[in-house]
């Protein structure tokens, strides 16, 4: 199959001799202004990675000034992570009935690559507890901006 004229290098195809990728991935609100953790928020964000869906979004928490995703690899698309992101984030912003709160994203996300099943759990206990170290809920089940697309698996 002939590469789209675009691209400089081949795309990431899955491999039999090597673990999936999960990567966790972070993004923050411009100047971290509160106003992601509230329910029409959560359901823009779920909308968003239904939609846009070239990278699977397993687990997440939306905190108020931030998210914490879990995404497994790219199989199917030549979308690169830069442009997933910015496609959902620009989905939410045309959605969101508060245009004083515009604009919503900072331009940045982190991004780490999980190195194994392991990492994946600390990682996630680490993301799960996230309200709780944040004084918003006395136990992480609690947190009602929080929930998993699909399950990510190694």
């Amino acid at each position: 199959m002939p590469l789209p004229q675009s691209r400089k290098h081949p795309p990431h195809l899955p491999s039999l001799d090597r673990p999936a990728i999960i990567l966790l991935l972070t993004t923050c609100t411009k100047n971290r202004k509160p106003i992601l953790a509230c329910d029409e928020m959560h359901r823009l964000l779920r909308d968003a990675w239904k939609l846009h869906d070239d990278y699977p979004v397993g687990r997440y928490v939306i905190m108020p000034e931030h998210i914490h995703l879990f995404i497994g690899e790219n199989n199917t698309s030549y979308v690169s992570l830069p442009n997933w992101v910015a496609k959902w984030k620009r989905h939410v912003t045309q959605r969101w009935h508060r245009s004083n709160d515009h604009p919503i994203w900072q331009r940045s996300f982190w991004d780490r690559q999980l190195l194994g099943a392991a990492a994946y759990e600390s990682k996630w206990i680490y993301v799960h507890f996230n309200p709780v170290r944040h004084g918003l809920v006395a136990h992480p089940d609690d947190w009602p901006f929080q929930g998993q697309m699909v399950q990510l698996r190694w």
